[in-house]
């Protein structure tokens, strides 16, 4: 081997040694910042999930995406649980009552385990149960359906709650659905609607506009005087032709409002690619059961559908989940963006490196790589969604004030 070619040999190998030098560093840092970080997750679907298939979240509880010690691992400290009420109870009644079930329940987990769990209302509570090494649980509800009345909206608030997604899968008394293609009840939100925002302003509970309609969207940007969130939304940039993700405009005129999109980590709402995949392989999986003779009910169906989709969906990765976080901030700003994972919530859809709470170092990783600084990702981690919720607490303390005097 000649002089250069060695030197050439030589540079190469140490390019090489520094940049898996490099990459262990980050890996490394991504760890001690997931534990040194108080992280806030926008949307974590436990209690409905609990409410179908008891588990004791305390220990390891493989049938989800969340337990106690997952979380630990990941450094998550304040997720976000979602009292998700079904659109049946539009039609049958009874909204109000499951939502209280949950809320229930997890209160109900707390008293279980204080050594591991609070309630939280406030970010300064999380700050203070950060210090005392609990995982705090503030609740948010997810669909407005429970809302009978505008009183309905501090009775909740005295519960606990602290953010309101106004619809789900179907348009409500609020709000028409972004999921809802059969017709805009409402063109937007209904005249209740617009009320319930300018209530959950006066009490101190914050709007999530994930899941409703771009016009229901700006009918609460015109309705309310506080920031608002999307908890678990993504950018419609890389799912274009999907409504329930936020397109360019509406995350501009979220910042303006000086709101926060939290990301989610589905696969379907990070690359069309997934989404297209998605409908494939279910249609595939319909086909194959029926061929097979199963009974689309039966336990060996519902183990072929679960084994068939892992080795054939298209799943999404972590580096796609920063994709978004990048398009937000090259757009607004990195005060604008946050996490909102929908765990056990997207079913087995989840993607490469992200499958459960334990997995939140390697998008920090990631973002480490591509040259965020730390006081930028404790912003994504909780210190923007933090300046919202405080902000919000400002506004329903300065309406309180001046209706009193």
């Amino acid at each position: 081997m000649t002089f250069i070619k060695q030197l050439s040999f030589f540079c190469f190998s140490l390019f090489i040694l520094a940049s898996c030098s490099s990459q262990e560093t980050n890996e490394q840092r991504a760890q001690e910042l997931a534990q040194q970080f108080i992280i806030v997750d926008g949307h974590i679907d436990v209690p409905y999930r609990l409410n179908h298939h008891w588990e004791d979240i305390s220990q390891s509880a493989p049938g989800g995406n969340f337990d106690y010690p997952r979380a630990q691992e990941g450094g998550l400290d304040a997720p976000f649980m979602s009292i998700y009420v079904p659109v049946k109870y539009q039609e049958t009644g009874g909204a109000r009552a499951a939502a209280d079930s949950l809320i229930t329940m997890v209160k109900g987990i707390v008293s279980d385990h204080p050594d591991k769990f609070a309630i939280a209302t406030s970010p300064q509570e999380i700050k203070t149960q950060f210090q005392e090494g609990l995982i705090s649980l503030p609740m948010g509800i997810e669909n407005g359906a429970p809302i009978e009345e505008l009183s309905t909206v501090k009775y909740f608030y005295d519960q606990g709650v602290r953010y309101i997604t106004l619809a789900h899968a179907k348009d409500n008394r609020l709000s028409d659905s972004s999921y809802d293609t059969t017709a805009d009840t409402h063109d937007g939100l209904s005249t209740f609607g617009k009320n319930v925002v300018q209530e959950m302003n006066r009490v101190g509970i914050m709007v999530d506009v994930s899941h409703i309609t771009d016009k229901a969207f700006y009918d609460v940007m015109d309705a309310t005087e506080a920031p608002v969130v999307a908890t678990h939304s993504s950018c419609r940039h890389f799912t274009p032709g999907f409504e329930r993700n936020m397109s360019d405009k509406l995350i501009k005129r979220l910042a303006e409002n000086e709101g926060v999109i939290m990301i989610n980590f589905g696969s379907t709402f990070l690359d069309s690619t997934s989404a297209n995949s998605s409908e494939q392989v279910r249609q595939e999986i319909s086909a194959k059961i029926e061929e097979k003779g199963l009974d689309p009910s039966s336990d060996k169906a519902e183990e072929f559908r679960e084994t068939y989709f892992q080795e054939n969906f298209k799943f999404s990765t972590v580096e796609k989940v920063a994709d978004h976080i990048d398009h937000v901030v090259d757009l607004v700003g990195v005060e604008h963006v946050g996490l909102g994972s929908d765990y056990d919530g997207v079913g087995p859809t989840l993607p490469e490196g992200l499958k459960d709470v334990s997995e939140y170092p390697n998008l920090i990783a990631e973002l480490l790589e591509r040259g965020y600084t730390e006081e930028e990702i404790q912003k994504i981690c909780s210190g923007n969604i933090f300046r919202v919720w405080n902000e919000v607490i400002e506004v329903a303390n300065n309406m309180q004030s001046t209706t009193s005097n």
